[in-house]
């Protein structure tokens, strides 16, 4: 894409799995990119010059309208500078969110001091991960069923943003005073993208298109390309955005062969962490065990007690030395008992309701640190966003790139961190949705071949 002047996206993920499923899309369509975990400054974008992509991955999705304020101002500053073709917010394609805590909404009306324009398109759909939108309503496939959102098993159950409304335009006005429209399927397929163009101008607030199939996906990224101008556009949406770039980017040939930093080479063990509690997570877990993973719950009480907590990864860096693949895991599902015996012991230590997940994040990240202090390993998985995040932190870890793609949002990462020790790691991170039964075992395998 050397004929580009400017990159073609600059993009923010409101979660850290979320922004790697993004990375992932472009990637998988040779659009080289490089995603940080912090806004880089000018020594680093020179030192990743080359790429045609940058992402942030940001953790705004858990953050209530004042935590979302204080992290998305410096970001959006920092991408109308870069001023790339097009911005995005990523969210997740399963759109969990409300008006107090991860509201896309308030990131849109934010946005709005920022990047100009009449409209801002919103693509939630993502059909090569099984996320569908029609006439506005949005389904999504768990264990090869396709389930309208508010009947999904998982994400209707959410603990913190369930989603009981199925039309994401009606959900998505109740955070915000902005007029949410929609491009129905119908409208895909009897207009032109210039007459898509025409209809979009005619609103100045959000427009929510919907998408079931590659036909409909390329329809919107025409849309998008002829759109373009010396100002960078604002979307909000899916990783089905990346995918909508990347096809159109390919189309018209604008696409270089890329060449990979490095490629994966065959892993003598793994390390896995996951806080996931998520039926999908449930599943790759079983079937981790099935294909010769050892693994750990981790009792409750080792959260309050720094011994027994130091003890026990002990003993987990000499099993990784024993058995090569281990997993240490909080949950395996939401109705494991283990969930409400460790919120009711974290209570009776004196840790506040609402920071329960946080705090068993923040010392997931600690104790993953402390046994790759002990062990020689190259190779870890990190399962669940915000178990993601604060092992990335703790880690030191500003960047990512795609090394291997394992499955679709879900990649396998090379890491760049300011400590030696974990620059060059291996690293997979994944929300609990993503990455199919047995994508444990096909991390451990990625370079065997």
């Amino acid at each position: 894409m050397n004929e580009l002047k400017r990159y073609l996206l600059g993009f923010y993920g409101d979660d850290f799995t979320g922004s790697t499923d993004a990375m992932e899309a472009l990637d998988r369509y040779g659009l080289k990119t490089i995603l940080f975990l912090r806004i880089p400054n000018k020594e680093l974008l020179n030192r990743f010059r080359n790429v045609d992509c940058i992402g942030i991955a940001g953790t705004a999705r858990a953050k209530g309208l004042d935590g979302m304020k204080e992290e998305l101002l410096p970001i959006y500053e920092f991408l109308k500078t870069l001023n790339p073709y097009f911005v995005h917010y990523k969210v997740c394609s399963t759109f969990d969110s409300s008006p107090e805590v991860g509201s896309i909404g308030f990131a849109s009306d934010l946005a709005r001091n920022y990047f100009n324009g009449f409209t801002f398109p919103l693509l939630v759909a993502a059909p090569n991960l099984g996320r569908y939108t029609i006439f506005g309503n949005h389904f999504a496939v768990f264990n090869n069923e396709v389930y309208r959102l508010d009947m999904h098993p998982v994400m209707s159950k959410h603990p913190v943003t369930p989603m009981n409304e199925a039309d994401l335009a009606k959900h998505l006005q109740e955070q915000t005073n902005q007029k949410v429209t929609k491009v129905t399927v119908r409208d895909l397929e009897t207009k032109t993208a210039i007459e898509l163009i025409e209809e979009e101008e005619k609103s100045s607030g959000i427009t929510l298109f919907d998408a079931m199939n590659d036909t409909h996906i390329k329809k919107f990224s025409e849309m998008l390309w002829e759109k373009r101008s010396d100002q960078a556009q604002f979307l909000v949406g899916s990783s089905g955005i990346e995918y909508a770039l990347g096809d159109m980017m390919k189309h018209k040939n604008k696409m270089d062969q890329m060449d990979r930093v490095v490629n994966p080479s065959k892993a003598e063990k793994l390390f896995a962490v996951s806080g996931s509690v998520s039926e999908v997570t449930k599943m790759q877990l079983d079937e981790a065990e099935k294909a010769g993973f050892h693994l750990v719950q981790i009792p409750c009480e080792l959260y309050t007690d720094e011994v027994k907590a130091g003890q026990f990864l002990e003993t987990i860096a000499q099993q990784i030395e024993e058995k090569k693949r281990v997993v240490i895991y909080t949950a395996k599902g939401a109705d494991d008992p283990i969930i409400l015996n460790t919120k009711k012991h974290l209570i009776e230590n004196g840790v506040p309701k609402d920071q329960i997940g946080r705090y068993i994040g923040e010392m997931l990240g600690i104790w993953t640190k402390q046994v790759l202090d002990k062990v020689d390993i190259r190779r870890v998985i990190i399962s669940g966003g915000d178990t993601s995040g604060f092992v990335t932190s703790n880690l030191d870890i500003y960047g990512l790139e795609v090394l291997d793609s394992i499955a679709p949002g879900a990649p396998l990462c090379l890491a760049y961190s300011e400590s030696a020790k974990y620059d060059g790691l291996e690293i997979a991170l994944k929300s609990g949705q993503l990455g199919g039964p047995a994508f444990f075992n096909k991390v451990f395998q990625s370079g065997s071949n």
